[in-house]
């Protein structure tokens, strides 16, 4: 009897444990991401899955090629595009609350050139050389690309250098990858976009050239299976531990230090692309 009453005891022990660690979900929260973002936000995802205890999925691409995807999909806790123009749309189209955003890093433009700079590209206006190959982003779904037309347009320059655009990039990361194989002469690209790497390097740009600049933003996606765990990344993200993770990778904290390098921009806001774009 004894014997049956253990046995009873350990079987209804296992249960208990069994039913108990089927209960317990291991919390997880996916973040559709610029490539702009992706030398900080690889660290800091696996910081914050560390200390958090909540796994990270980063999928990243295009703003608008990651926007495209949530829409279409309706998935995704978090939209973290490296442009205000397209966390607008995201709003617009209702995928997050745009009340609650959070600023992560700012960009600035630069031009990218192979390293040693072969063809001596140092000014704007070398982008219109006759004979120079130019990348950019597509500008319907890269931000970069959409500030490279921009950059072009303010400078009255936009028609001589769209004859020397050979490709449009899907992301910034290609864009990067394009002009260190030299399969372009240069590429309009973020500041950050050359740090670390010895195949390219930055040319940067008058600061009256420079008529807007960027920010990075997060927020949570209305499709959130997770809201409080893609609010808590997001908080994360924004935090001094966040940030140095940021700052450390070249990026930019505040209005303050975006302001030194191109001080007569407008910080975020919108632009409409010229018909043809």
């Amino acid at each position: 009897m004894k014997e049956l009453l253990v046995v009873v005891s350990i079987v209804i022990s296992i249960l208990i444990t069994a039913g108990g660690c089927a209960g317990e979900e291991t919390k997880s929260i996916t973040v559709f991401c610029s490539s702009a973002s992706k030398p900080a936000m690889e660290e800091a995802a696996q910081v914050f899955e560390e200390e958090a205890g909540i796994t990270v999925y980063l999928t990243f691409g295009g703003s608008g090629t990651m926007l495209s995807q949530m829409k279409l999909g309706k998935t995704g806790d978090i939209y973290l595009p490296a442009s205000p123009d397209f966390m607008e749309l995201a709003a617009r189209d209702r995928i997050v609350e745009p009340e609650n955003t959070y600023t992560v890093a700012y960009l600035f433009p630069v031009i990218l050139v192979p390293a040693g700079n072969p063809k001596r590209i140092l000014t704007l206006a070398d982008l219109a050389r006759p004979g120079i190959t130019v990348a950019i982003g597509n500008p319907e779904a890269v931000a970069i690309g959409r500030y490279a037309v921009e950059l072009f347009e303010s400078n009255n320059l936009l028609a001589e250098i769209d004859d020397n655009i050979i490709t449009m990039a899907e992301n910034v990361s290609k864009l990067t990858s394009i002009v260190a194989l030299n399969s372009v002469d240069a590429v309009v690209a973020w500041q950050v976009n050359a740090i670390g790497s010895d195949m390219v390097e930055a040319v940067h740009l008058e600061p009256p050239e420079i008529p807007r600049v960027a920010y990075i933003s997060g927020a949570v996606s209305l499709y959130a299976e997770n809201k409080e765990s893609a609010g808590e990344f997001l908080e994360f993200l924004t935090s001094s531990r966040g940030q140095d993770i940021f700052k450390r990778r070249g990026y930019l904290a505040t209005e303050e230090e975006i302001k030194e390098f191109a001080p007569y921009a407008e910080i975020g806001g919108d632009y409409i692309l010229p018909e043809g774009y």
